[in-house]
């Protein structure tokens, strides 16, 4: 399983971004994949989580932080999965992972996911 990110960088608060995770080794719309962040001096925090699309119905889940501003989407044909940042804040700057495991219940486990990228940073600054 390889995860890649992209997309990340330096936007005005305000602004938007948007990330993209390209999988390989594996089905992706048949996991669940999602999104982690970390800021410094802080701990990693669950972003989003978009579920496979078997039993877990594809289904989307948002941190409280993030909802509302962030939405998560995938594209089957591409093997990929995307988070569309809007309204970006300066506490949104932090390392970006895209993730992935069978179904979104890791987002929310204290181990989290079996399978990590290796980040993205996003800076939100003025």
């Amino acid at each position: 399983f390889t995860l890649v990110e992209s997309g990340g960088g330096l936007v005005q608060p305000g602004g938007s971004l948007r990330l993209s995770c390209a999988a390989s080794g594996f089905t992706s719309d048949l996991y669940a994949i999602g999104w982690f962040r970390q800021a410094p001096g802080k701990e990693r925090e669950a972003v989003s989580c978009i579920n496979n699309v078997s039993d877990g119905d594809g289904s989307t889940w948002y941190a409280d932080s993030v909802k509302g501003r962030f939405t998560i989407s995938r594209d089957k044909f591409k093997n990929a999965a995307y988070l569309q940042m809007n309204e970006l804040k300066p506490e949104d700057t932090a390392i970006y992972y895209c993730a992935s495991d069978p179904d979104c219940t890791s987002w929310y486990a204290p181990l989290g996911p079996d399978y990590w990228g290796q980040g993205t940073q996003v800076t939100v600054a003025s």
